[in-house]
């Protein structure tokens, strides 16, 4: 049985970018585990990572992280893949203070890559998996960078999603022939769909509503990986 591995960033990253190659790989018979990078609690968050947590309109005594998990856990059920969580935190509880330092320069302070690439390389040894997935970190997410940045330590033979809807908002594509397209059948786009929609805290913050989420989704069709090597972007065609 093929197992293919999704590394993700957050606890959406995976399904909302490739939802409908993960799908696919189960229709055909193997597994997928999407395995997210930062799941990890703050008791009390105060700041900006407070503030992140209202935007979705949670209240602040709500564990919003325990919720987040749930909902991947659902997600995950949609396909029938496996959900694993690693404890690290995401940017704004490492220090990163407001919406523009996300998408700035690492903070000299932010020593994460290293431990990350440690727990993807166990993770990998461990599950065995003969394909891998991750972000290209298009639109420059710190944490999709970092992602990005542990797993090539980790491993040499990943290919790199489009993260959306970072690529669709910034008009942006990789600089390289994709080495791996998903063509989506009304059967994965609705895969996709379901996934994504699991994910109701991100709904309203991302795009507006449900709707507008399924007529983005419409739009979409195929989704591509790209090797290791791909450095930058450009505007897509």
């Amino acid at each position: 049985m093929s197992h293919l591995l999704a590394i993700s960033p957050h606890l959406d990253d995976a399904a909302f970018s490739i939802g409908g190659t993960l799908a696919a790989h189960v229709r055909a018979g193997g597994r997928v585990t999407v395995l997210t990078c930062f799941t990890g609690n703050v008791a009390r968050p105060t700041g900006f990572a407070l503030a992140c947590q209202r935007d979705k309109g949670l209240a602040d005594d709500v564990d919003y992280m325990a919720l987040r998990r749930a909902e991947d856990e659902a997600a995950c059920a949609v396909i029938g893949a496996e959900a694993i969580h690693l404890p690290f935190l995401e940017a704004p509880h490492r220090g990163y203070a407001c919406a523009v330092a996300l998408f700035g320069a690492r903070r000299g302070d932010d020593a994460i890559v290293a431990p990350l690439a440690e727990a993807l390389a166990d993770a990998i040894a461990r599950l065995a998996p003969d394909r891998i997935a991750g972000p290209l970190a298009i639109g420059g997410h710190v944490d999709h960078v970092v992602v990005r940045e542990a797993l090539a330590r980790a491993t040499d033979t990943a290919l790199l999603w489009e993260d959306w809807p970072y690529a669709d908002r910034h008009a942006l594509s990789p600089s390289a022939e994709p080495a791996q397209r998903t063509v989506l059948d009304d059967g994965l786009r609705a895969a996709r769909h379901a996934m994504c929609a699991a994910y109701a805290t991100q709904i309203g913050f991302q795009f507006g509503d449900a709707g507008r989420l399924a007529a983005r989704l419409a739009g979409i069709g195929e989704e591509r990986l790209y090797g290791q090597g791909v450095m930058s972007v450009r505007p897509a065609r």
